[in-house]
């Protein structure tokens, strides 16, 4: 595989993009919306600076990676001549099947369809195109040019020949694959988000306060950090779609969204990128502040 296409610039797409373009790849990376390839780019640009500033990469390599990424608003174009498409929009049902129609329409049929969700159903996704086998699900985690785990999920009609191209591209890219079937949530969120949820209730019941519960888990369970600001961090609203989808996957009422979530979520406090969720991040992202709703 010589040039790789993305779908969405957002915080997922241009780490996706990052990463496969300081492997030396080609990356397509394609959004809709040129305000956010443009966000995308400045994004990618300052991870890499940052990572100049650590010694990690040299300046040269930070230019050969931007040199390496090329923008598109339009998907037929972004995808034309690619060996593979990792698909990175919104974790929205509707919206990614719709794309996989529309690349199953302009990809050849021997390009790899990968796509990022991290609960939606990869078999889903591969009925909406010719030849389903060779739909896959390519889970990073974020931030992905430092995360190592790849979850590579298995869609029931995904071929053996697929499985390992992937793996093998996957170590490529110096991250460690690892392949689960596709259940809703895979491995990664089935166990992360009802921790996250339960995390939630116990605020909501009164239990103990922001701080107190994130403490518990960082200081006991040697979390890296708490859940409450990770659910920040990934974003409350991203957090929420997935326990419905594995809600409705499984009809199991352990993976129903507790209702202050809900309501968090409707009331716009998503997290870090809308500057509040349970932390204010007005002056700082470091989940230094307590939300005033949550305060005693």
């Amino acid at each position: 595989m010589k040039t790789i296409a993305v779908i969405g610039a957002g915080t997922m797409g241009n780490g996706i993009a990052h990463t496969f373009a300081q492997s030396g790849f080609t990356v397509k990376l394609i959004d809709i919306s040129e305000k956010s390839l443009e966000k995308g780019m400045v994004t990618i640009a300052s991870n890499l600076d940052r990572m100049v500033t650590k010694g990690t990469i040299t300046e040269e390599d930070k230019h050969k990676t931007i040199g390496n990424i090329i923008t598109y608003t339009d998907i037929k174009d972004g995808v034309t001549g690619t060996d593979l498409v990792v698909e990175a929009a919104t974790e929205n049902v509707t919206l990614k099947l719709n794309i996989f129609k529309q690349l199953s329409e302009v990809c050849d049929h021997n390009v790899i369809l990968a796509t990022n969700t991290s609960s939606i159903s990869i078999t889903q996704i591969a009925a909406q195109v010719v030849h389903p086998e060779r739909v896959i699900g390519m889970h990073f985690m974020n931030p992905v040019p430092i995360m190592k785990l790849v979850e590579i999920i298995r869609g029931y009609s995904t071929s053996n020949e697929v499985i390992k191209t992937i793996m093998d591209l996957s170590e490529k890219l110096e991250k460690t694959p690892t392949e689960v079937n596709d259940y809703p949530g895979f491995v990664a969120n089935r166990i992360l988000m009802p921790m996250i949820n339960e995390a939630i209730e116990t605020l909501y019941n009164k239990v103990a306060g922001v701080q107190e519960i994130d403490t518990v888990m960082k200081l006991g369970m040697g979390h890296p950090m708490g859940p409450l600001q990770l659910a920040d961090f990934i974003g409350l609203d991203v957090c929420l779609s997935i326990l419905n989808v594995m809600y409705d996957g499984f009809k199991n009422p352990k993976y129903a969204p507790c209702p202050l979530l809900v309501n968090m979520v409707m009331a716009g406090k998503l997290g870090v990128k809308s500057g509040e969720g349970f932390y204010d991040y007005a002056e700082s992202k470091k989940a230094e502040k307590i939300a005033k709703q949550f305060l005693k």
